[in-house]
């Protein structure tokens, strides 16, 4: 009563934080209380068009006490927010289980029925007799579950390609013998809504992309949407929840269409990647309109719909896109507009199914202005926006009708400091011809590409001579684009280089987030495998990779072969021919259908992506073993962009067989793990014998017992011996140490590529020698990371010298990432973790790095670690989340004075001292948040 007496007096904001600092300081044990939050289905927190009927659920444990542990839980569901306020889960009421299940919590109520939203809230017990209350409600909406859940919507299309003009797979490099600049469309319906609505629930597709509009306002802040699948195989469909945008009475819904990687049209001064033309652009809807009566109706794709050409007039995911304002129909996604004009749209046959896009979608995130603008030649100006990126370019200009405009977007400046594009693809530009009403406003809507200069034709920045009445520029801006995944890491230290190496990997990973992950956001844009295994953990710990991960299988599984082959990209778009199957068929890209779904149960607990992905493994494994000769996979790539003697490509350093059959042998490992996680024994076992006659076979063809190498001794054949379990424990020692002799005598430089560098980084880290890699990345004189940097590159470059013919703009050779956080700033999910249910805290005071600290959301919870040192001290604050545990490793011998909260450790019982080793005191703890001093230890 009197907290409510004394709100009364206080009602702003300001007293509110008083009122709390008030209770914090008098009644403690009220910031104690067991709480629930951060409520997530199927990995997002409000997700609209879930397609599964069981969907996963997880929450948070939150509390200021130590070592607490979920001990049962209930969950209540219900189909209308009512009664879950009243406490009734008509839907599901889990009743009270003994558990402590918090992450991957399976629905398992009545049958969810398709369009429909469920509330849901949770209750927890713990193991110190603490309950919680109800956690706040949130609610997930269902998507469409099977073909009559569209009801009766139909494909409709501007016009439909030929049959003969379909290309599914196009073979690289073969000749153009068609060009043609096919109409990007608009469609449109008018529709009634006659009674008061409760909801309205948009599910669409347009292919290639789409940008919907609901009477004549932008429906969501979504980019490139739908995510670019195997259209033959399947499409994915977007759900909005459009309830602010419909009106009473007539309304008008608009759809604009895009090619994406649909359709790449062929026009010859544009650029082009590959060929694919799975059809033109085509859209497919359903308006669910709920009213406040109970009653539904539904507006859906169907032939009484009208379209007519668009104002763009051209657009390719490799070539830019040309926008003629003039010809843009005004307010014609509106009821207002009459369409006597346009003609019916046309029925066509579309994707065989149709999927839910589950990823995130792309958004527009960060904007940059020009640090500068030159005129490189007369009529050429060129803007700097400082940082290499992907994304769009927005222009605001003003002139007369009919005016153009050319912007050419270029990583790169040539030696006249005009733009070039000979290192991603010459031919990719924006055009705008102006409407000549005032001030205009455009950027694109259906292409992207990766750019830090752009460069104008055809118009003056403001304030600049201007003799031939140019159109002016007001403005130009860089929009960077990527896939919405969460943030969910940070990490910074003392050392600048490393900070700056950080933001260079970080701004590759960001600008190669798409609906696939990219190799690079101009030149391809394909899904390249290999990074998504090797990168994994650089990108799973500053980035929600689940739901990328699981549609990355996805494609994976539509492209796989009838053989059991997983090409290198997927979705596959294009055969490379070069050099035969090599672009095809390489072990250590196609086993991420083996080892992702791994990585992906390890690090979120789901077991789901395995029982869906097991046949994909099973059959990609089986095919493996049919190229084997004698258990060896020589095929492929190889250890791709290694630094040897001649410029980057196929391994160089390391024999080709090392790392595909070592890739495989590791494949094997991971199968039957996973087979004796499925209950599948007898094949377990069928795995485990055929890995160890590859293990076999590898240190028969490669190992030199003399001299403890693997075939020449390379960075990356030694390492990926190491860390696959190829080496005998005898010779683990050895080999490891003839690694990093290797590094000395090349005055800690790395030769190691694509492929085996995250291995290197992974085994001397394990080893203890973190400061052999600092050693190898704290420089800038030899190529790598320092060196890039030193050298101009605002994002990681494709090849370690940062050579300007290839990519400035690559994801692939980042892996140092996981080494700030896993080993400097000491995060790492401990041996037989799943979900970061177990973890170990064990920082790397390195080199000249004075402090470290970084923090990673984990599926139980914020992990946060802080250490810094001087002199002979050593401090380090860490964060572990309720519901896990973690082993603390410190820097510390027998003979340190070691502290918690400046309590020496016996007077912590609820510490467990696991003793000393290799330098370290190692300690058992709980959830809670620690400060632990260590003296006398360095």
């Amino acid at each position: 009563m009197k907290t409510r007496t004394f709100l009364s007096f206080y009602p702003s904001p300001a007293a509110a934080v008083l009122l709390t600092l008030i209770v914090l300081i008098y009644h403690p044990a009220a910031a104690q209380k067991l709480a629930v939050a951060n409520l997530k289905c199927e990995y997002q927190p409000h997700p609209l068009g879930v397609q599964t009927r069981t969907p996963a659920l997880s929450w948070e444990l939150h509390t200021d006490r130590r070592n607490v542990r979920q001990t049962a839980y209930q969950v209540l569901v219900a189909d209308s927010r009512p009664s879950l306020d009243k406490n009734l889960g008509n839907t599901w009421d889990s009743g009270k289980i003994q558990s402590a299940a918090s992450v991957q919590v399976s629905y398992a109520g009545s049958a969810l029925q398709p369009a429909h939203t469920y509330y849901w809230k949770v209750k927890t017990w713990d193991n110190q007799g603490g309950a919680s209350a109800w956690s706040a409600v949130s609610e997930w909406q269902t998507g469409l579950f099977s073909a009559a859940d569209w009801k009766g919507a139909r494909w409709i299309a501007h016009e439909q390609l030929l049959a003969a003009r379909v290309t599914v797979l196009p073979v690289d490099g073969t000749k153009d013998t068609y060009r043609d600049n096919n109409t990007l469309p608009l469609l449109r319906k008018s529709f009634t809504a006659r009674k008061q609505l409760t909801q309205a629930t948009l599910f669409i597709s347009g292919l290639g992309q789409f940008e919907a509009l609901l009477n004549g306002q932008k429906i969501g802040n979504h980019f490139l949407d739908p995510g670019w699948t195997k259209y033959d195989k399947q499409a994915q469909y977007v759900t909005f929840d459009v309830t602010s945008l419909v009106r009473n009475g007539q309304n008008a819904l608009g759809v604009m269409l895009g090619n994406g990687f649909y359709y790449v049209p062929a026009v010859k001064e544009r650029y082009r990647k590959l060929k694919s033309a799975f059809g033109y652009p085509k859209l497919i809807c359903r308006l669910a309109l709920m009213y406040a009566d109970g009653s539904h109706e539904d507006v859906v794709s169907d032939p009484t719909w009208r379209t007519a050409a668009g104002p763009v007039s051209f657009s390719s995911i490799y070539g830019g896109e040309d926008y003629n304002a003039d010809l843009a129909p005004a307010g014609w996604a509106t009821a207002a507009f009459k369409d006597q004009a346009w003609r019916p749209v046309v029925s066509v046959e579309g994707p065989p199914e149709l999927v839910a896009q589950e990823q995130e979608p792309l958004q527009v995130f960060d904007t940059f202005k020009a640090q500068s603008t030159t005129q490189a030649q007369p009529g050429k100006w060129v803007y700097d926006f400082g940082q290499n990126a992907s994304g769009i370019i927005e222009i605001q200009v003003k002139g007369q009708r009919g005016d153009t405009v050319r912007i050419t977007p270029a990583e790169l400046l040539g030696a006249d400091k005009t733009v070039t594009q000979k290192n991603t693809g010459r031919g990719f530009y924006f055009t705008y011809i102006l409407k000549g009403s005032g001030v205009e406003t455009w950027r694109p809507r259906f292409t992207y590409s990766g750019f830090r200069y752009a460069q104008v034709e055809g118009g003056v920045p403001k304030g600049e001579s201007n003799p031939k009445h140019q159109p002016e520029i007001l403005s130009l801006t860089s929009l960077h684009t990527r896939n919405a995944a969460a943030s969910v890491g940070s990490f910074s230290c003392s050392n600048d280089l490393l900070n700056r190496t950080h933001t260079l990997i970080d701004w590759a990973v960001k600008s190669n987030l798409a609906s696939v992950l990219t190799d690079c956001p101009h030149r391809e844009k394909l899904g390249w495998l290999e990074q998504t295994h090797l990168m994994g953990a650089s990108l799973r710990y500053g980035y929600d990779m689940a739901t990328l991960c699981r549609k990355t299988l996805a494609d994976m599984r539509a492209s796989q072969l009838e053989n059991g082959l997983v090409p290198e990209i997927a979705p596959e778009y294009v055969k490379f021919e070069w050099g035969g199957d090599m672009f095809r068929d390489s072990p250590e890209w196609g086993s991420a259908s083996i080892i992702l779904p791994w990585y992906v149960y390890q690090w979120y607990g789901d077991r789901q992506v395995l029982a869906e992905n097991y046949d994909l493994m099973r059959r990609y494994v089986a095919y493996l073993g049919t190229k084997a000769s004698g258990h060896i996979l020589a095929q492929g790539l190889g250890d791709w962009y290694d630094l040897g003697p001649k410029p980057p490509g196929v391994s160089q350093l390391t024999p080709m067989g090392v790392t595909g059959t070592a890739t495989y042998y590791y494949d094997l490992t991971i199968l039957a793990q996973i087979a004796r996680l499925l209950g599948k024994t007898d094949e377990a076992a069928e795995y485990e014998k055929l890995g160890a006659e590859v293990k076999t076979a590898f240190n028969a063809k490669f190992f030199n017992p003399q001299t403890r190498q693997y075939a020449t001794g390379s960075q990356a054949a030694n390492a990926m011996a190491v860390y696959m379990g190829l080496v005998a424990p005898a010779d683990k020692a050895a080999v490891v140490e003839n690694i990093v002799q290797d590094l000395r005598t090349r005055d800690n430089a790395l030769t190691a590529g694509d492929i085996g560098y995250r291995y290197l980084l992974r085994v001397l880290e394990d080893a203890g020698r973190s400061d052999v890699i600092f050693a190898m990345n704290n420089r800038a004189d030899v190529p790598g990371y320092g060196y890039q940097l030193a050298h101009g590159a605002t994002a990681l470059t494709e090849s370690w010298a940062a050579l300007p013919t290839v990519s400035n703009n690559h994801l692939m050779l980042g892996h140092l990432t996981e080494w700030f956080y896993s080993g400097l700033a000491g995060i790492r999910p401990a041996e037989g973790s799943v979900a970061f249910n177990k973890i170990d805290i064990r920082p790397e005071p390195v080199g000249d790095v004075t402090n470290a600290q970084a923090s990673h959301q984990s599926p139980y919870g914020l992990i946060a670690t802080r250490w810094k040192k001087a002199g002979n001290s050593f401090d380090l604050t860490v964060t572990i989340p309720a519901n896990t545990t973690a082993t603390i490793y410190l820097p510390a011998t027998a003979s340190a004075r070691i502290t918690e909260g400046g309590q020496p450790l016996e007077k912590h019982p609820e510490f467990q001292s696991l003793g000393f080793a290799e330098g370290r005191a190692r300690i058992k703890a709980g959830s809670g948040t620690y400060h632990f001093e260590v003296n006398a230890t360095l």
